[in-house]
């Protein structure tokens, strides 16, 4: 289908350019949003007919004629019509939709796939500051990050993962503190325990392997306790690398993995800060005020100027976020993606603000809308009917790994990349469980199980393995079943550049679905292993090409694809 679509859009930037000198960037095929409309759809008549000054119903037919008349056309389409206020509607024959089997048994689990570019991307996902177990809302930003990695990499980008996290400040601090009391012998709720102190269990725990004079190592990290109670640094210092390593379990049982882990107290020890700063200074878009330090991140668009440095001396949040995003620019990143909570939102426009503040000081050509940012919404979480608020373990929320120990790695990450990343989303345990097609990643993967089924009987009765098959004579698949079925394999690598290009990976969610739907239709409507040779041998290519397409995009999910169920 990757030929087919090639020679017709090939064949519309000819007819376009002859059309208006410089229409063949038009020449784009669309899918229409009623597939009864035909396989594809131009609207590029619509966008000529005003500066040609002609109807659009007129500049249609001439594109039709014209279409008709190449070689593309006569290999591959079967009809092309005009609908609407200026709509060309292109149906294929059998055969042209037939070529996406060849594609998808040849290519394996590289279909969809483009050729490296060169070009390099970094995205930053969880940065989760260690002070606690990794919650849902960190779960459903690891689903995100590491589906957007694959997406990316997918497309050719050369990925790199990032893991920022904050290892000084207040809540490190009052880790520390809540560590100490514990180790002290005191719990929540005795008279002498701080106010802010954290009470989750996982407090004890430290305190506990703190006293034992415990080593722990972390994917960046190894310490080792003096357990000493009244060594604060040493108990913070152990405190940290020990939630980094719960951390680090918990992201392995997510099967997420990082290139990077960067300290933000790197960025000071560093001096990025204060080279960040003086750049900000010497920008001219700084001043003085009430005894803090401004800057002007309205002559940036913001909807207000913004404070860097407090009257007490100390930095606010986003200036660090300024130097480590000029970092990421330094080590070449020119491409960036931060995922985020959307309690960050406020945070874009001033780290912006600062990059091209420093941008225009030191000549970087960062460009303006530099990172690039996907925020999404918390998860609530629904068991038995009622909502679960709180973890023992935690204290105060559920982690990740309750989760998927409640579930599976797989049904946490499906279902948390079923929706848009800014839309509420009500887990559903009960629902994650169920082996039934209301459950939706249940429904995908039986779709694919199912299918290894088939083949392996086919496999044994015949000898042959699904690759054997790339060159098999398809011409059988001519039905209104198996042709609704090749349409949606189709579809699956423009679904991926779309996906990717949206940052939007529940788009392949969506798309699992209506293939493992238009599958189990075309089960339910046609026998595949037939008596009749030619017809049993197209079936099968058609079905071990939906297997294929199946595994390939669970695999952008992160999810398995298994062949029982």
């Amino acid at each position: 289908m990757l030929l087919v679509q090639h020679d017709l859009q090939t064949a519309l930037a000819q007819a376009l350019e002859a059309l208006m000198p410089g229409a063949s960037a038009k020449a784009v095929l669309e899918y229409p949003k009623v597939a009864a409309h035909g396989d594809w759809a131009i609207t590029a008549a619509m966008q000529l007919a005003k500066p040609l000054k002609r109807n659009p119903r007129e500049v249609a037919e001439s594109l039709r004629l014209s279409l008709l008349d190449s070689n593309a056309a006569k290999r591959w389409v079967q009809a092309i019509e005009i609908a609407g206020p200026g709509f060309i509607n292109i149906r294929l024959t059998p055969d042209a939709q037939q070529q996406v089997l060849r594609e998808v048994l040849r290519s394996g689990p590289d279909f969809g796939r483009q050729a490296p570019h060169g070009q390099r991307l970094l995205v930053e996902f969880v940065s989760a500051n260690p002070t606690g177990p990794l919650h849902v809302g960190h779960g459903r930003q690891a689903a995100l990050g590491d589906a957007i990695c694959n997406l990316f990499d997918i497309q050719g980008w050369s990925v790199h993962r990032e893991f920022y996290y904050n290892d000084a400040g207040v809540q490190i601090h009052t880790l520390a503190v809540s560590t100490q009391c514990r180790a002290k012998g005191l719990s929540p709720g005795d008279a002498a325990w701080p106010e802010n102190a954290y009470n989750g269990d996982y407090i004890a725990d430290i305190a506990r392997d703190f006293l034992a004079k415990t080593t722990v190592t972390a994917d960046d990290r190894s310490f080792t306790a003096n357990g000493n109670v009244d060594d604060l640094d040493n108990i913070r210092d152990f405190a940290v690398a020990y939630l980094r390593r719960e951390q680090d379990l918990d992201l392995q049982a997510f099967q997420v993995k990082f290139d990077h882990y960067y300290l933000e107290s790197s960025l000071y020890t560093d001096g990025r800060v204060d080279k960040a700063v003086a750049s900000l200074n010497a920008s001219g878009h700084t001043y003085e005020q009430d005894g803090a330090l401004w800057l002007r991140s309205t002559d940036f668009g913001d909807d207000k100027d913004r404070v860097m440095r407090k009257s007490d001396g100390s930095y606010t949040y986003f200036v660090p976020d300024v130097a480590y995003h000029l970092a990421k620019w330094e080590r070449g990143f020119t491409k960036v993606i931060n995922i985020q909570g959307t309690d960050h939102h406020g945070t874009i426009a001033r780290v912006r603000a600062g990059l091209q503040a420093a941008s225009q000081q030191q000549g970087l050509a960062i460009p303006q809308g530099y990172p690039d940012y996907v925020l999404h919404t918390m998860v609530r979480v629904m068991r038995g009917g009622e909502e679960v608020k709180i973890s023992k373990r935690a204290g105060s929320y559920v982690t990740l790994r309750d989760l998927i120990e409640w579930t599976s790695k797989d049904a946490v990450r499906f279902f948390l990349l079923s929706r848009k990343p800014d839309t509420e989303y009500v887990f559903d345990v009960d629902l994650a469980l169920a082996q039934n097609n209301d459950n939706p990643v249940f429904y995908v993967q039986y779709a694919h199980a199912r299918i290894c089924s088939v083949l392996a009987t086919w496999g044994e009765s015949s000898g042959l393995t699904p690759a054997s098959l790339a060159d098999a004579d398809v011409s059988a698949l001519n039905t209104p079943a198996a042709l609704s079925l090749l349409r949606v394999l189709a579809r699956y690598p423009d679904m991926l550049q779309q996906a990717c290009a949206d940052f939007a990976p529940h788009d392949v969610s969506f798309y699992l679905r209506e293939l493992a739907a238009a599958y189990h239709s075309y089960y339910d409507a046609e026998r595949i292993l037939v008596d009749e040779p030619l017809v049993r041998q197209a079936r099968v290519a058609l079905v071990a090409a939906t297997a294929q397409v199946l595994h390939n995009g669970l695999a952008v999910l992160g999810v398995s694809a298994p062949t029982r169920m």
